[in-house]
């Protein structure tokens, strides 16, 4: 019962979650669900805090690791998730759920290898959106998309959600509406000649006067899918890495690299990290600040103005 009221009315409705983040918290349970039954016998309807013991839930999470292969980030999710619940079911029935909460309190977050993230360089930019052909209707959309994504550092998802109405264009300004994690909108300035080039494509598809149309469809739906941007960068990496074998060296290109990409870029041409955490809708500085690990080019180039100065 009380799981329920955390999927259907906590999360969604008190919390505000977004749809995505909520169905990453419930795979967390279907896999706990999956591993009492396969490896503990446990019918899910059998399951109670008190059998959620700290060895239990230490078993489940190496059962991760090891039969599902997951990563320990991916471990760590589902730990976090885990943790969120404990602390709401003890708030509502502290009798019952204190040991399932203390039990996770005493599991640590596992260090892992740290992620590298692959970023486009300015060159690597240019040539990706080079690569598009705009004679043909996937050829001008994946233009329009690759350059939207770079210049404004939006999330595939908010990619996926951008309407008609969320561009605002006017003699001297333009800017755009992004809907982010949790339903939070922010409003980013985007250059003139961008604007327009979005302008016209909407115009070309003639949904100029729909306003609740997606700017981005597929050949299939109204709304692009973020699996279906995640083949356009697959597609589209994959040509530039035959064409210039000496880049794109990254071991993983995603669309959250164009994301990286930008912000990194931003970064390196002086952008202050508290405009940048507005820019791409971050709740915390923290989180942009990893930006300011990634960004060897402008470690580089301060470390050669320090050098210039003293030895130059």
């Amino acid at each position: 019962a009380l799981l329920e009221d955390y999927f259907e009315i906590y999360l969604p409705y008190s919390r505000g979650l977004s749809p995505n983040t909520i169905k990453s918290y419930k795979q967390s349970f279907l896999l706990l669900i999956r591993f009492m039954l396969d490896v503990k016998k446990t019918k899910a309807e059998a399951i109670r805090f008190s059998v959620l013991t700290y060895d239990t839930l230490l078993e489940f999470l190496g059962w991760l690791e090891t039969d599902r292969q997951c990563k320990i980030s991916t471990r760590n999710q589902r730990l976090s998730a885990l943790s969120a619940f404990s602390e709401y079911a003890q708030n509502r029935d502290f009798d019952a759920a204190s040991v399932f909460r203390s039990s996770i309190i005493k599991i640590p977050i596992k260090k892992g290898a740290k992620k590298v993230r692959s970023v486009f360089s300015r060159e690597e930019v240019r040539i990706l959106l080079d690569l598009p052909d705009e004679t043909y209707e996937a050829g001008l959309r994946d233009k329009v998309l690759l350059s939207f994504m770079f210049a404004t550092g939006a999330r595939a998802q908010e990619t996926c959600d951008f309407k008609v109405c969320d561009l605002r264009i006017n003699d001297r300004t333009a800017s755009v509406t992004l809907v982010g994690k949790g339903s939070k909108t922010r409003q980013a300035g985007i250059s003139l000649s961008l604007a327009k080039v979005v302008q016209n494509y909407i115009r070309h598809r003639h949904i100029d006067r729909y306003p609740e149309r997606h700017v981005f469809s597929s050949q299939t739906h109204e709304q692009i899918t973020v699996s279906c941007i995640e083949e356009i960068y697959k597609k589209y990496v994959a040509i530039a890495k035959e064409k210039h074998p000496d880049m794109f060296l990254g071991v993983h290109y995603s669309p959250h690299s164009m994301r990286h990409s930008t912000a990194c870029h931003l970064l390196e041409s002086g952008v202050d990290i508290m405009t940048i955490k507005n820019i791409l809708g971050h709740a915390s500085v923290q989180t942009t600040q990893i930006y300011a690990e990634m960004s060897q080019d402008l470690v580089d180039k301060k470390l050669k103005e320090w050098n210039d100065t003293w030895f130059g």
